[in-house]
Formats: C-alpha cells, structure tokens, sequence
C-alpha cells in the first residue's frame, strides 16, 4: 500500500486506547462529545493515589449520535462491518443499529477456538466476510471497515509463519509471535486489496489503512515514548496510508498531523456526500491532502482523558498508572500536556512554573518527549495553554475537581476494568 499510496508520518488516534478511538473515528468527534474515555472504567488502579474522583465513562456510542456509517448510508452507500466492534453490545448500539447493513462483528476468538481453526484472531474469518460483501456489491457505492483483533493481545499465529519469523529477531522487535500475527493479518489486507483489483473497481477505491491506538510493551514503540492507554507519542500515533488510484500519487509520504476524526469527513468529501449542516464533526477532510496540497485549515489537534488507567509501563509518568488525568494539545511541531491533578490542586497557572502540571515538547527535535521544555519556553507554553482551553471550552470537555477523599489512605481498593482479552 505504501508504495501505492500516500504515507502519514504524523497521524494520531483520537485516544490511546482501542474503545475511545473506536467512537471518535465513527462519530468523528472528540471524546468530550460522546463520552466514551476508556474499556470499562476511568477508575482503574489504586484509589489511594489518585488525587482527584475521575469523570465516569460510558461504554456505548449514544444511538442518537450521527455515525459516518449513516452518513453514507443516507448518501447511498450500502454498508458493511466486519471484526472488532466494542461500541456496545445491546441491541440498540450495535453496528446494525448505527448505520451498518451488515453486521460481521464478532468477539475476539479464545485460544480453545484458534486451536479449533487455526485462524488466529479470526483474521480469515473477517477476510473472507469482507470479501464477500466486495463481490455482492461491487456495481454499487459501498462503504466497508474492516476492523482487525490483531493485532491485541493474546497473541495467536499459525505454527507455520512462526517457524518462518523464528531466529530473526532485531534489537528493538524480538517478539516472534507477535511478528507472525502482524504478517497473518497483513496477508488479510493483501486478499482484499487483491479482491478490489480483481472486481476491476481499484480506480474508484479509496483504501485507508490505520489502527485505533498505539502498541504494547511487548512491541516497544521505538524511539517513541509509552504505549496504548498514554497520551505520549508511543500511545496515541500510528500508521496510517492511504491508496486511491488516479487521485493519491504513488509512493508519496505527507508530514502534515491528522487524527482519525478526519476520517468521516474525508469519506463524505469522497463519496460527493455534502457534510450534514446540523452535526458537529470536529475533524477535517483530507482530500485535499491526497490531491497534493499540503495545507489543512486547522491549527491544532486535541485528546481529552479525564479519567485514571492502571499498570503502568515503560514510559508511565510514574510507577502507579499509565496514564492520570490528562489533556493534550498539538500545534505545528508543539506538544502540550496538561496534568489536572496539578493544574487543579496546585496551583494552577500561577504556579505554572512550580507545580509539573505541564509538559511542553517540540516533536521536530524530541520526538521521544525527554526533554520538557514547560519552564524554558513559556511564551510556547502559554500559546498552547491557551489554545487548549479552547478546545476544552469548544468540546464541552469537563476537567475532574473534586479531590478523592480516599486519597493517601492505608487501604488500596483497586477498580480494575471488565477482564476482557482487549484492553
């Protein structure tokens, strides 16, 4: 696809784990604006040392928010759906209920399934579904996602492209099953790209390769800093490329920072569908991007996390979660952090200087964000402060204030999220 397409050095999820991201690209909206933070809760880890009551989460996209699925839909689309979902489970938030004509999602296999049919992580399963709606509707617009469970945990693959990935270990990736379920998942896309060529429609056929967050310690994300569930580089960008013969020139790499609610917009611009006057979306169509123009009207990019994620990683703030109550904001090559905890009980701005409630990076220079730059360039500091309150002002974020009374205390409840495979 690289080859093919275009390359997004700087494309973000809108959240650092799979659920939040999951809503913001089908919504096309922040996660102030729908609500979802985090998989179960954004109470996870140990309550006597989170300084502040989190906001509560909800797990389901709201039915009466408008999904790109509708959108196309309305627009004359058919629709379909196929692997991982996590948007809700009853019957009125499920794919079919939000816009999708068919539903092919399904749970993540156990390891008694894969060893049944050697399908690691369903990988074929899904393939095979969304090949298939290819074929029934290939003489009409359609609009198909294909949502992968690789690459999460728990790890499956074929005994075969083991053996094949076995002793070629590098210095960073030395994970060889993982290696082995990421080229199972990549020979899925490989089908369907061969699918789309083989229904004579690859002209008219824009391809968008992504994922929903960052990586696990068990695929270090060098030389980026965290991983899924932090809002530093490791957690939140990822790989995005787009292909569309004809409109997207072959083998071109595009630095310009996106972030996966730009995806409902760009798929409306594509489908000559007119963006709905009476919804709010808070991405931006990147057509423009693909045709060669490198200028998109907005300045920054925004993340909300209002809320505590437990087992801290390689990368963490600290020892005690992967991440606390955070907001961040993007601009140019700049990158702004703000910790509420601080910033709430601290002080505030006026002790801005004093209290680490702000880390302040320049990715040009530090993409591994070690050097906090909060206390040196305050002008910059400042700049982006402001223009992150007015993202939290414009999305109707809401900032936790209320100080956790079980703060400090001896005992250490732990609130952990729903035991489920994916996190």
């Amino acid at each position: 696809m690289a080859k093919q397409g275009m390359v997004f050095t700087n494309a973000y999820a809108a959240a650092g784990n799979c659920a939040p991201s999951r809503a913001c690209l089908i919504s096309g909206q922040y996660t102030p604006r729908h609500g979802i933070y985090a998989v179960g809760s954004t109470n996870r880890g140990p309550q006597n040392k989170m300084r502040l009551k989190p906001v509560p989460n909800t797990e389901e996209l709201n039915p009466a928010i408008y999904t790109v699925a509708e959108a196309l839909r309305d627009g004359g689309y058919k629709t379909g759906m196929f692997g991982k979902w996590h948007l809700g489970t009853k019957a009125y938030v499920i794919p079919k209920s939000q816009g999708f004509d068919v539903d092919g999602s399904f749970s993540p296999p156990s390891e008694a399934e894969f060893s049944s049919t050697k399908d690691p992580k369903g990988i074929y399963r899904i393939t095979d579904g969304a090949a298939k709606f290819m074929e029934e509707n290939k003489d009409r617009p359609f609009f198909l996602c294909v949502s992968h469970h690789a690459t999460h945990m728990a790890i499956q693959a074929n005994d075969d492209m083991y053996a094949k990935f076995s002793g070629k270990a590098g210095q960073y990736q030395r994970n060889v099953r993982y290696a082995a379920m990421n080229a199972q998942m990549d020979d899925g896309v490989g089908i369907l790209l061969k699918k789309i060529k083989d229904l004579g429609i690859e002209s008219n056929t824009l391809v968008i390769f992504t994922t929903d967050n960052g990586g696990l310690p068990q695929s270090p994300q060098n030389p980026l800093r965290g991983f899924k569930g932090m809002y530093y580089e490791g957690g939140i960008r990822v790989p995005f490329i787009a292909r569309w013969p004809g409109v997207i020139k072959p083998a071109t790499v595009n630095n310009t920072p996106v972030i996966n609610v730009d995806l409902f917009p760009t798929f409306l611009e594509a489908g000559g569908i007119e963006k709905p006057q009476d919804k709010i979306l808070d991405g931006e169509s990147l057509v423009k991007l693909f045709k060669g123009n490198n200028a998109l009207r907005r300045q920054t990019i925004f993340w909300h996390f209002p809320g505590y994620l437990d087992n801290a990683n390689p990368g963490s703030r600290d020892q005690d979660f992967r991440t606390r109550p955070v907001t961040t904001i993007r601009k140019g090559d700049w990158k702004l952090l703000l910790y509420h905890e601080e910033w709430v009980l601290d002080g505030g701005k006026d002790k801005a200087s004093t209290n680490n409630a702000i880390e302040l990076y320049n990715l040009k220079d530090d993409i591994g964000e070690k050097r906090n730059l909060a206390t040196i360039n305050t002008a910059k500091r400042d700049e982006l402060l402001n223009e992150l309150f007015k993202k939290v002002k414009e999305t109707g974020a809401i900032i936790p204030q209320q100080q956790n009374p079980l703060y400090g205390s001896k005992a250490s409840p732990s609130q952990k999220k729903k035991r489920e495979v994916e996190e």
